[in-house]
């Protein structure tokens, strides 16, 4: 089973993790990004001594020492519209979009649907604190999740996609349902935005984030893409 994972950042990361540590057979990471400390309190390759590094060379020497067996290709680019046909092969049993950048990530999913390739995204983990609040729904019927409204926009207006909201899209979406929380004036919470122009992963004055949210996220995708991949193993093998 080969699973293709874009962006190993604060999702990407566990979710890659948890793949090597199901024994999936060959793991492809992309993602062009170095670690910083400002990683640490959301991504699981994020330490003292991986400061600085490539974040996919990082994962790789981690999943060699968890999976030994484990064939993992480790691409350090940035998967943008171009590229997608050099990274994104029809060989992957699925494709996993951690990628944080609503352009790239409706790119990704365009690409893999019309190319026959699974694929599942992911919602913004960002400013969230409840993993409860966790929910797994095709992409055109999530909600109060921003990132994933922006995605189904952008695929809507880019690539024609059905704005009928009987239809679906046919692409599973991790997201959450809880109520954004931004960071106040006072260094207190709330749901209200403060009034600053665009909002970003940041906890001076933008989304802040949390290890248990980033974690469970990745670990309903790794979960998804076992047992989806394995049920159409079963069909395929029961005929």
């Amino acid at each position: 089973m080969a699973v293709c994972v874009v962006g190993i950042g604060g999702v990407g990361s566990w979710v890659a993790e948890a793949l090597a540590r199901s024994g999936i057979g060959k793991l492809v990471l992309i993602d062009n990004d170095d670690i910083s400390l400002s990683n640490t309190n959301r991504q699981i390759h994020a330490l003292n001594n991986t400061i600085g590094r490539s974040k996919v060379a990082v994962m790789a020497e981690r999943i060699a020492t968890i999976n030994p067996n484990c064939d993992c290709l480790a691409i350090d680019d940035l998967l943008v519209t171009n590229n997608c046909a050099k990274y994104l092969l029809t060989e992957y049993d699925f494709v996993v979009d951690a990628i944080d950048n609503v352009r790239f990530k409706a790119d990704l999913i365009y690409y893999c649907k019309r190319n026959k390739i699974p694929v599942i995204t992911t919602g913004g983990a960002g400013g969230a604190i409840d993993p409860t609040a966790i929910k797994v729904a095709d992409l055109s019927k999530t909600w109060n999740d921003p990132l994933a409204a922006k995605v189904r926009a952008r695929l809507r207006s880019q690539y024609a996609w059905t704005s009928n909201p009987k239809r679906r899209f046919g692409v599973e979406c991790v997201f959450s349902v809880e109520q954004p929380w931004y960071p106040q004036l006072d260094g207190s919470i709330g749901h209200q935005k403060v009034g600053v122009k665009g909002v970003r992963l940041d906890c001076d004055m933008g989304y802040g984030s949390v290890s248990t949210v980033t974690a469970s996220f990745g670990m309903f995708v790794a979960s998804r893409v076992i047992n989806r991949s394995l049920r159409r193993w079963a069909l395929s093998t029961a005929n």
